[in-house]
């Protein structure tokens, strides 16, 4: 049976497939996988080898998962037609590997493993995040968003950033003196998203911007221009608060597929730290970090 849905972790491999398929006719009628083989006695699973090259053997799962990479159009041509150049294709592309495994870098054998790894990560998150939130679930996260008994404000605002503390002083010092926002922010701000329009950020909640930022902005009044730089990881600030006002908040209903994300998220990175928890772990001491900067895979020329 054909898989219906194809894990986002899965890529085709590199090099030649597909490449020199030929345009197969349609009007054969589909056959699985399995049905293509003569009728041997044993059962046929995945584990079944149709192949070997060398050592190496290419089994029916190979041969099924390496369809499932297959642009639309091919993965649609009955299987009987596509069985000798799927099957060719994979023993070229053995015989290709057996031949690289006999001289194997440190960066092949790194890159190996890491993308074995990465891989397998893939999956596991995969199978986390397969599954649709309850209706319990979706209010709870909804509750946790807006809460009923906290209003959340919002904030427009404009700011100017600056490279450092002491050009910031100076801004605020010929704001003091008349200096007009608008005009200043266009020719000082390093912000180029915000600097053409004056500085003006719109309307934003305080969960949108850094912390430091934020925090600075439910302190001021409308109105007002900040008295001192705020300093982010941006650089230093010179913010103007024009307004506030509560914001309504959309319905469950509105937000339904992002909330459902989030649970999903949530999940998925408790599921993260349970198993990171749980695994023992060895760290080697008395490794020199700066042993990276060297050239250790060989690949500097």
């Amino acid at each position: 049976m054909q898989c219906q849905r194809l894990p986002p972790y899965c890529r085709a491999p590199a090099g030649l497939i597909f490449k020199e398929i030929p345009m197969f006719k349609r009007t054969a009628t589909a056959l699985t996988l399995i049905a293509t083989l003569t009728a041997p006695a044993f059962a046929q699973d995945a584990d079944t080898v149709v192949a070997k090259v060398g050592d190496t053997e290419i089994t029916l799962g190979q041969m099924a998962a390496l369809k499932l990479t297959m642009p639309p159009e091919m993965a649609q041509v009955p299987a009987a037609d596509l069985w000798n150049v799927l099957l060719d294709e994979m023993i070229r592309q053995a015989a290709l590997a057996n031949e690289g495994e006999k001289e194997l870098t440190a960066l092949d054998r790194a890159f190996l493993a890491n993308q074995r790894r990465d891989y397998l990560v893939r999956s596991v998150m995969e199978r986390v995040a397969d599954f649709e939130p309850t209706d319990a679930e979706i209010e709870a996260a909804y509750a946790m968003a807006f809460p009923a008994d906290t209003p959340i404000t919002e904030y427009d605002a404009d700011h100017i950033l600056l490279e450092s503390e002491d050009d910031a002083k100076a801004v605020i010092e010929e704001l003091n003196n008349g200096g007009d926002f608008t005009k200043l922010a266009a020719e000082r701000s390093t912000d180029t998203g915000s600097a053409p329009s004056g500085g003006d950020l719109g309307w934003f909640t305080a969960d949108r911007m850094v912390p430091e930022f934020s925090e600075a902005v439910a302190a001021m009044e409308p109105g007002t221009t900040s008295t001192a730089p705020v300093q982010s990881q941006f650089g230093w600030h010179v913010i103007k608060l024009n307004e506030t006002r509560e914001m309504t908040p959309p319905t469950v209903e509105e937000i339904r597929d992002a909330l459902v994300q989030q649970v999903r998220r949530e999940k998925v990175s408790a599921e993260i730290e349970r198993i990171s928890g749980e695994a023992a772990v060895e760290r080697i001491e008395g490794i020199d970090p700066t042993v990276l900067d060297q050239d250790i895979l060989g690949v500097q020329e």
